[in-house]
């Protein structure tokens, strides 16, 4: 039976339909040279600046697949140019640093790409007791965190959602010299409306959730056992969520497991769902690769893709929805990350440990890490080589504190009235971290780039009190201002 393509559907194969995307992809194949049409489409993506600000329209997936597509050198270089335009839009040269948090790596599903799948009996397991949440916080609060991304396996004995609420509430109430945690972000498995709800309850902020992949066939035999086998279920999660109160979500695909053109298509009208349905797209996209595990080796899945094709793969998305915050993370080197940060993205971890309660440890453990880590800098050597980069590493939680999520906080970024909200807010934060957690050398460069980027305030009062609450924060001790 045919099933019609419809993005206002909440069934899955509905608005992530298989026979659209194989059009999609035909379509975009056809013209993958056909230079007239490419231009118009990247012009299509341009920002537009108005009186209330810049604007941009977005691509559809078939759009966006095109460029996707493009062999023309020439006519790639000028999509990375756009890319580039479009995250200074609306984003700036602030870059957003948080960490990861595993809490527990028991597992009951089967998912053939992860080292925590139920079969894998060489990983230790290991739960964190609230004791350890509050002993990994403080660690992280030491680094100078205040942003955290949650991680937990799907194991309904040993990882039940009582169990995530707990972590989240010890979370929040660790107060450690100057140190908090202001933001918790949440990768746990699908769950039901009334587990969303109690998650919004909790105060978190975005929940994230990976669909790995967004062809029917592939997801099913790579998740071969456990509750994720549900496709169904699994895709139509963010819909849940949303209906449970959290308006924001972060979308993904684990690129590496299917045909890297196939996951795009599906990736991006996932987005268009969110958009048709809710009024607002996905907060976050991330963009992770297989990596290296324990018992996962990257070369069995025969999907690999190149840096070159990775960078216009993330191009494209910051084209196809430019106002959602894109994520990396160190799954990659320094030298991927620096690039695609120039490409869309806007959001990175920094001094991640991937194993349930590495970061009391002194040496990097690697027992029960969920991947390989590529990027094994500190945070302090992370923030110095973003400043010295040009960017802004912002620890900043305020649109999350002050109410502005969902399709509030897009009318924030569409509107340009960021630079006068996350600019300064981001500097402020910045300080925070350079007065109570940074080394000489990366205060050194910090203040610099401070004085140089408060000029760049447009609001000739918000510039003012930014620089008189950067004031207090390096001489009175005060800390967490925000606009």
């Amino acid at each position: 039976m045919r099933i019609e393509y419809n993005p206002k559907s909440y069934k899955a194969e509905e608005f992530i339909n298989d026979e659209e995307i194989r059009a999609t992809l035909e379509y975009a194949e056809a013209n993958k040279n056909n230079a007239e049409l490419i231009d118009e489409i990247i012009e299509k993506a341009r920002p537009v600046k108005t009186e209330k600000g810049c604007v941009c329209r977005g691509l559809t997936h078939r759009e966006a697949s095109v460029l996707l597509a493009c062999e023309i050198p020439e006519k790639i270089e000028k999509i990375y140019a756009v890319a580039e335009e479009i995250k200074l839009a609306f984003y700036g040269n602030r870059i957003v640093i948080f960490a990861p948090l595993y809490l527990s790596n028991y597992c009951v599903n089967g998912c053939l790409y992860c080292p925590y799948h139920q079969k894998n009996k060489t990983i230790p397991r290991k739960k964190l007791t609230q004791e350890e949440v509050k002993a990994e916080v403080i660690a992280l609060q030491d680094m100078g965190h205040k942003r955290l991304a949650i991680e937990a396996g799907e194991d309904p004995v040993n990882n039940p959602i009582e169990y995530i609420l707990d972590c989240i509430k010890t979370i929040y109430s660790v107060h450690h010299k100057n140190g908090d945690i202001r933001r918790v972000n949440v990768n746990i498995a699908a769950t039901t409306v009334e587990n969303y709800r109690k998650l919004k309850d909790a105060g978190i902020g975005t929940y994230i959730l990976f669909q790995e992949t967004y062809h029917k066939e592939s997801y099913l035999r790579l998740h071969p056992t456990g509750p994720k086998h549900d496709y169904a279920y699994h895709t139509e999660a963010m819909d849940r969520a949303m209906e449970g109160g959290i308006d924001d979500v972060g979308l993904g695909v684990l690129f590496g497991l299917e045909m890297y053109k196939y996951e795009f298509a599906g990736l991006i009208m996932h987005a268009e769902h969110l958009e048709a349905v809710h009024g607002v797209g996905p907060h976050t996209i991330s963009v992770p690769r297989v990596k290296h595990a324990d018992d996962i080796d990257p070369d069995e899945f025969d999907n690999g893709i190149d840096d070159e094709t990775f960078a216009k793969i993330t191009a494209c998305i910051r084209l196809a929805v430019p106002y959602t915050g894109m994520i990396i993370s160190t799954r990659e080197t320094e030298e991927v990350r620096s690039k695609l940060l120039r490409l869309g993205i806007s959001q990175v971890s920094g001094g991640s440990r991937t194993s349930v309660g590495g970061y009391t440890e002194e040496e990097r453990p690697h027992d029960t890490e969920q991947f390989d880590v590529s990027d094994c800098r500190s945070l302090d050597e992370v923030v110095r080589w973003l400043m010295e980069n040009g960017h802004i590493p912002s620890f900043c939680t305020a649109c999350y504190r002050e109410g502005r999520t969902g399709d509030r906080f897009m009318s924030l970024c569409k509107s340009g009235q960021i630079l006068n909200c996350c600019h300064p807010n981001a500097l402020m934060t910045l300080t925070e971290y350079l007065v109570d957690y940074a080394s000489e050398e990366t205060k050194k460069v910090g203040y610099a780039l401070i004085e140089k980027e408060l000029d760049r305030i447009p609001n000739d009062k918000v510039r003012e009190i930014a620089r008189k609450n950067i004031d207090d924060i390096r001489n009175s001790n005060r800390r967490d201002f925000r606009f």
